[in-house]
């Protein structure tokens, strides 16, 4: 269900309603809910349900212009729906409030807007006589209401009465919806408008749509599986459809598992289980039903019995829906072909047989069914296959809206092609290769092209050049890894060469090798039969072992951070980990675009994803973004990388500016260490660069300085820590290119003061930023190693505590420290751990000793008071704090009965009743019984 759209309109759900399945919850984003909604509506038209006839007098409403123009020049006179009135002061009222819409008018605004709802055209914020409707249907006469609570006073109500009054004079239809209906209760909302529109009235005897309920295209890595199972959960419920039965098909068993994964764990929404067709046999049964059920089922079960040129048919139903997923497979056809019938002995040829595409088969076999397609790439401008299968699309969620909802992140490209030599052969059979293979890898003579790629093969895995690659693949892999924690997965051209690379890499990195399936740093992700001989069977993974590394390599604290596959996992597994994809393989179109959306999902703060080629696809990438963007979509699926290392340096230089600023605390570091600035006069930058040759007790004192510098800066600590983090993404994304790696030292100098000012702000969970968990910790530790022992509380300048943190000597140690704004910050987080610690034994106490301090910090923002006035403050508030621990010694109370005390003082009838006294003894009684 959705929430607040984002300010694009199609934004995540947040806090909207949620559908909880076992221990899983279901969540529809906002692209997901609309795409849903359209599908069904789509599907309900194809299965022959569709809006009746219009009147004559509505067809009459549609056709005539809306917009009569006066004879008086300059004046417009609405008639048809403005009431015949025209109110310049209205109208401009009303463009100002399209601006200022609600929540739940943005809501409805984006699931009626251009005709999405009915192919009926709803206008917003309309003038119609002296009121404003906030939506308004021509067509129908209907204005649809958004009330918020003000509409519940007496004096508004008796306005809408008036208003609805005038406006149903008109022969409008007026209906009203609270504004928390349309967001938490969307569907039936929607029901009610259809209803009272009599919108889903059957259109006659018999389904007589096309039954081609069209093509959802939602990029890649935006959740289409959960949209999928949203559909059918929506279908099932349709009273229209009368339980239907639905059939999902895929092309591969390894994606038939994976999608019949995700619906097994949704059965509560789909309201029964989902089932997998075992073999043909199996699958004739599970569709011989006379109602319901979910069937999974690989396409090619579809394929006739030897000799036969057309598939049983097995149901006459009208209320079956075919749901294939990646659609643009060219396998859903209906084109015929001739094949070579052979003899069984001798496999000489005797004859031709006719066989078909996969589409002809379905319909052989269920001649009324209704077809959808879900897809992660657009469908190409050559295919006819798709459109005649399931129609057009229904709806198209490209990658920049996906990246801008926050959906996806970006994927970068690098070409390593320079690191790892390929000779002058190997490129032209390569730019040959391409031209000759297809995407269902039917090549006009295959006996030839089998030759080439068997050569290419050969040269692609030649020993010298493996070697070369697992090299730098180990190399760009541990760059990457200090920067960010993640995962890769390596794609080989063949089995045997993902084998050889697997080899190579652990005598490069013998300490990832492990035998054991639940262990180790490296995997092969490949099936393999004796034919292939020990070396590669050794790699053999059965569907249950490729389920346990599936498991593995999707968690993020699993030490398996690397696996090798040819064509395994390459669509539709999903590791929101996966940051890097290093490519040694041929590949094209959909299949190209499927295998670098496996690094765009989003985790933590993963600032995006990084393909890595290694024999020259940036060619085969530039076509399948040609075809992407005519096909409709918006925004580029890989951006050099560059542009990531041009943002980073951009991001350098902002961070850099901040240590240039006058600072109000200059004097002061000045005071303590003559080398800190490059100058004592205006416009002389802090010298950080001290901190590169200096000791690691130096380090400390010179980050220690740095942080100073820093809060003595116009908000300079949220400036800082904001600007820091992104610096620290674009750097993720920019290793391991020279520039990068050439300042990674300053870098995590940045860092470094950033961690010490993250500290400061915590919110009291005990969790600090997730980028501190997750990006650049390589510099630091390298910089701060010594055999030395270095006290922090030494390097700060002040005496480590023996035993309480709130002890006098401490705070007098805090209040002689030589940075003021560090100080004040120490003892900021100081305090409030300590308050927040005291709220878990009581909480009425520690709440106004917060108070306090969230008011005594607020007369410090105002600059009522200086920073060596805010820190006696707080000391005192410490010494407050002391107090209140000794409290409960003097009135003979434990720490539970003083915090029932206190709880019973709130009240000043109880104080005023039974006084201080009494009031202890009443808490002592109470809780000795």
């Amino acid at each position: 269900h959705p929430s607040h759209p984002s300010p694009s309109g199609r934004g995540n759900a947040g806090e909207g309603s949620v559908l909880q399945i076992e221990t899983v919850k279901k969540v529809a984003a906002y692209h997901q809910y609309y795409a849903v909604n359209k599908a069904i509506e789509s599907t309900l038209r194809a299965a022959g349900y569709f809006q009746p006839s219009l009147s004559p007098s509505q067809k009459e409403g549609i056709n005539a212009s809306p917009f009569v123009r006066d004879t008086r020049e300059g004046v417009c006179r609405e008639s048809h729906y403005r009431g015949g009135l025209v109110f310049s002061g209205l109208l401009n009222k009303a463009k100002e409030l399209r601006k200022k819409q609600t929540p739940a008018e943005e809501v409805f605004w984006q699931l009626v807007r251009d005709k999405k709802f009915f192919g009926l055209k709803f206008r917003r914020q309309h003038q119609i006589g002296p009121y404003i409707v906030d939506f308004y249907c021509h067509e129908h006469k209907l204005i649809v209401e958004l009330d918020g609570e003000i509409h519940q006073i007496e004096g508004q109500q008796k306005h809408d009465t008036t208003k609805d009054k005038y406006l149903t004079s008109l022969g409008n239809k007026v209906i009203r919806f609270a504004n928390n209906e349309i967001l938490t209760q969307t569907d039936k909302t929607l029901e009610k408008i259809a209803n009272l529109l009599s919108l889903w009235e059957r259109s006659g005897e018999g389904n007589v749509g096309n039954k081609k309920a069209g093509v959802i295209w939602h990029t890649q890595g935006s959740g289409k599986s959960l949209s999928m199972v949203f559909y059918a959960g929506k279908l099932i419920t349709s009273e229209a459809m009368q339980n239907p039965t639905i059939v999902v098909i895929t092309d591969r068993n390894d994606l038939d598992d994976q999608l019949f994964d995700t619906f097994a764990s949704s059965k509560q929404l789909l309201r029964q289980e989902p089932v997998q067709a075992r073999d043909r046999e199996d699958l004739k049964d599970l569709l011989k039903v006379a109602s319901g059920g979910i069937v999974f089922t690989t396409i090619q079960k579809f394929l006739p019995e030897a000799g036969k040129a057309a598939y049983d048919r097995l149901s006459d139903r009208d209320n079956i829906v075919v749901i294939a997923d990646e659609a643009h497979r060219t396998q859903y056809g209906f084109e015929a072909k001739l094949h070579d019938e052979r003899d069984k002995d001798t496999k000489e040829v005797i004859g031709k047989r006719i066989a078909y595409g996969f589409a002809k088969y379905m319909r052989d076999a269920l001649p009324n069914a209704t077809y959808i397609g879900f897809t992660g790439t657009p469908i190409e401008s050559t295919d006819v296959n798709t459109p005649a299968v399931f129609g057009q699309y229904v709806d198209i969620y490209d990658i920049s809206q996906s990246v801008a909802d926050g959906a996806t992140v970006k994927i970068y490209y690098e070409s390593r092609l320079a690191k790892v030599n390929l000779d002058e052969e190997g490129r032209r059979l390569i730019e040959e290769f391409d031209k000759e293979l297809e995407e269902d890898e039917e090549i006009t003579d295959k006996q030839r092209a089998k030759a080439k790629w068997t050569k290419l093969e050969a040269i692609v895995g030649n020993q010298e050049r493996i070697k070369n690659l697992a090299r730098d693949i180990v190399t760009h892999f541990e760059q990457r890894q200090a920067v960010f924690d993640g995962k890769a997965m390596i794609v080989a051209m063949s089995r045997r060469i993902a084998v050889d690379l697997y080899n190579e890499i652990i005598k490069l990195r013998p300490e990832w090798y492990n035998d054991d399936l639940t262990k180790g740093v490296i995997k092969v992700i490949m099936t393999a039969s004796s034919a292939d001989g020990p070396v590669m069977q050794k790699q053999h993974t059965t569907k249950t072992q490729r389920k346990a590394l599936s498991d593995r390599m999707k968690d993020p604290a699993d030490p398996l951070k690397l696996v090798v596959v040819r064509d395994m996992w390459l669509t539709g597994f999903d590791a929101p980990c996966l940051h890097t994809l290093y490519v040694d393989k041929p590949m094209r179109g959909h299949n190209l675009m499927q295998a670098i959306a496996r690094v765009n999902r989003i985790f933590k703060d993963k600032p995006g994803g990084l393909v890595v080629d290694y024999l020259g696809i940036a060619t085969d990438l530039k076509k399948a973004l040609a075809f992407y963007a005519d096909s409709g979509g918006k925004g580029d699926p890989a951006e050099s990388q560059e542009k990531a290392v041009e943002m980073f340096i951009e991001k350098l230089e902002v961070v850099r500016q901040l240590f240039l600023e006058e600072s109000k605390t200059k004097e002061v570091i000045l005071a303590a260490e003559p080398t800190a600035y490059y100058g004592n006069y205006p416009g002389t930058g802090f010298n950080y660069k001290r901190f590169f040759s200096a000791s690691p007790k130096e380090k400390l004192s010179i980050i220690l300085q740095a942080e100073e510098h820093i809060l003595g800066l116009a908000d300079g600590k949220n400036r800082f820590i904001n600007e820091v983090t992104l610096l620290s993404k674009a750097f993720a994304l920019s290793i391991p290119h020279e520039k990068a790696l050439a300042v990674k030292d300053e870098v995590a100098f940045f860092q470094a003061v950033k961690a010490r000012l993250v500290k400061f702000i915590s919110d009291g969970t005990g969790r600090s930023d997730i980028d501190i968990e997750t990006a650049i910790k390589q510099i630091i530790d390298e910089a701060l190693s010594s055999d030395q022992v270095v006290d922090i509380f030494d390097a700060a300048g002040i005496k480590k505590p023996e035993i309480s943190i709130l002890s006098e000597e401490f705070l007098l140690e805090i209040q002689g420290m030589k940075h003021q704004n560090l100080a004040l910050e120490l003892l900021k987080r100081i305090l409030n751990d300590e308050i927040r610690s005291r709220s878990k034994t009581n909480l009425v106490r520690s709440k106004a000793l917060l108070e306090m301090l969230e008011t005594t910090i607020k007369k410090y923002q105002n600059n009522l008071l200086s920073a060596a006035e805010i820190i006696q403050k707080l000391i005192e508030l410490a010494r407050e704090i002391k107090t209140e621990d000794r409290r409960g010694v003097k009135l003979g109370l434990s720490e539970d009965e003083l915090a029932f005390y206190d709880a019973l003082e709130t009240n000043n009838s109880a104080v005023q009743v039974l006084g201080d006294e009494r009031l202890r003894l009443a808490c002592l009684e109470v809780w000795d019984t």
